[in-house]
């Protein structure tokens, strides 16, 4: 099967990672090392496989893949030796990126982004395309006509002009505009996305899958499996806090406190479900330009043991980011990919693992979420 990835942030560090590690894995120049569709457990399942992988995408800023490859090689990013190997390759992926497209109103706008999705899958005759936002966190909106169903929704996607307030943010929008294109969603962000009642109803009615929200690819990837240990020990967790540090463009949006909060909120979450109760201290998170695209994580965590003896446990988390969310990202497009074609519609809510936030009732675990996510793909 031959899978379109448009990615949102095509010119980013998460995208152009990605883009390199599935040319690297189609050229045999690199292991899957980090995507879990490629675990032993799910190396059999009928996927699109890595060769199958064709991308595009949209940006507000553009940028040549093969200029962003060379600065993420020089950060120690990306292998240097790829980079270089792959360079004819590059031009390719260019000639399928697009600056976003705007109109008068959001609606015009919309149709945009599905005329270069649509246009995108018939020049490479794909089976199917999937829409994966990689761009960045966008603030919580406040409540708009997508809360009222989609009727209203589209009533004022066409009359609401560019210049006055926007009736979606852009990660909704572009969740519309894939969905009216046919196409499936995943939001690899806190951001609103497809998370909205007017895009589930519009989801539900073209029979189409989406997945999010934030790809759980460090700290919060420890909690889901240090808060489990608590419970399962019976330990009361008195507090727990964290301290986030990052550079890249990523730590500089997060710089605004509107964007800061929404992802704050995303990493807590899984602790008041894990546990029940959520304990005292928070998640900070801070911009520190020098990081680059690395990122630490330091958390801090008090409890009480048997006759209330006061003990406490701390963790430091140093990675890339990029070069943790790449992978992910992979999967993501792989699994949505064959569940659209399964006939799955509305959220995937086995794809729990992959996610901070995810949509759903379900077990914020992640021992839970891998055996409800190997249940999913392997089917009956």
């Amino acid at each position: 099967m031959r899978a379109g990835v448009w990615l949102i942030g095509a010119c980013g560090s998460v995208a152009t990672t990605t883009i390199v590690g599935a040319l690297a894995l189609r050229n045999g120049l690199a292991d899957p090392v980090g995507c879990v569709t490629a675990h032993p457990a799910l190396r059999e399942v009928p996927l699109p496989g890595f060769a199958d992988l064709v991308f595009g995408g949209h940006d507000v800023v553009m940028s040549p893949v093969a200029k962003k490859a060379g600065q993420l090689a020089a950060a120690g990013v990306l292998p240097a030796r790829l980079v270089e190997a792959l360079d004819a390759e590059f031009g390719q992926v260019a000639a399928e990126l697009r600056p976003a497209p705007a109109g008068a109103t959001q609606a015009q706008t919309a149709a945009g982004i599905a005329r270069d999705i649509t246009s995108f899958a018939r020049r490479h005759r794909l089976d199917r395309v999937v829409v994966i936002n990689v761009a960045s966190t966008e603030p919580a909106p406040r409540p708009h006509p997508a809360h009222a169903g989609l009727a209203t929704l589209e009533k004022a996607l066409e009359t609401t002009l560019a210049s006055q307030e926007q009736v979606l943010p852009p990660s909704s929008l572009y969740a519309y505009a894939a969905f009216r294109a046919g196409c499936s969603y995943v939001d690899f962000t806190p951001s609103t996305g497809a998370r909205l009642p007017a895009l589930a109803e519009l989801a539900r009615d073209r029979g189409l899958p989406y997945a999010g929200h934030d790809g759980k690819t460090g700290e919060t990837l420890l909690k889901s499996v240090l808060a489990p240990m608590f419970v399962m020990r019976n330990l009361a967790v008195r507090s727990w806090s964290g301290a986030n540090l990052l550079g890249g463009g990523d730590g500089a949006n997060l710089a605004d406190p509107g964007a800061n909060a929404a992802k704050s909120a995303s990493k807590q979450r899984v602790l008041n479900e894990i546990l029940g109760y959520l304990p005292d201290g928070g998640t900070s998170i801070g911009y520190v330009a020098s990081l680059g695209d690395f990122k630490t994580a330091w958390d801090l965590v008090t409890f009480s043991g048997f006759l209330g003896t006061p003990m406490r446990v701390q963790f430091t988390w140093e990675g890339c980011d990029s070069a943790l969310a790449a992978p992910l990202v992979l999967d993501l497009a792989r699994s949505t990919v064959a569940a659209h074609e399964a006939g799955h519609a509305g959220p995937l809510v086995p794809l729990a693992y992959f996610f901070k936030d995810p949509l759903g009732d379900t077990d914020h675990a992640l021992h839970a979420q891998w055996e409800a996510l190997c249940a999913f793909l392997t089917g009956p």
